[in-house]
């Protein structure tokens, strides 16, 4: 997949995996980091003893909402750029699924399959993706979803045909 595409190539993706991120190593000062963001200091993420102890999971786990939200470092380092884009928004999630505990030290990875291109209004393109987080060394994923974001761009730029 090129590095840049134009936004009149976007259609032409559709139904194609696009992107697939580079690994992430997820340890546990993120985890910690992250808990301290979001007050989220349940002891399965942010106590290794006990939750060897007491979880089924021999040790700490990220947070599903940490796996979540590093999609968006796993798209900006797999998807192409597009030439005409002035800035990009999260427009939301739909279906989202947690297969599977990411144990600290893992390493996961983002794969993105293009399932929508639409054109709204005179300078936006809304796109949909399904995305899977993979984790290294497992057959279940981590997390799928259908993520919605929106590309924005200048109206003049609009692909005559779109």
């Amino acid at each position: 997949m090129p590095r840049e595409i134009s936004l009149r190539d976007v259609k032409d993706l559709v139904g194609q995996e696009i992107g697939v991120s580079d690994w992430i190593t997820v340890d546990q000062t993120m985890i910690d980091t992250f808990a301290t963001a979001t007050h989220d200091h349940q002891f399965i993420h942010v106590d290794p003893e006990r939750a060897a102890a007491e979880s089924a999971f021999g040790g700490t786990i990220a947070h599903g909402f940490l796996t979540l939200s590093l999609l968006s470092a796993m798209n900006y380092d797999s998807l192409p750029h597009i030439r005409e884009q002035t800035m990009g928004l999260n427009y939301g999630f739909d279906k989202i699924r947690f297969g599977s505990p990411v144990r600290t030290g893992k390493r996961i990875r983002g794969r993105f399959t293009l399932t929508e291109a639409r054109f709204r209004g005179a300078g936006m393109l809304m796109t949909t993706y399904d995305v899977t987080v993979d984790i290294e060394n497992e057959r279940k994923p981590a997390l799928t979803a259908t993520w919605t974001t929106i590309v924005q761009f200048d109206p003049e730029d609009r692909p005559n045909d779109a």
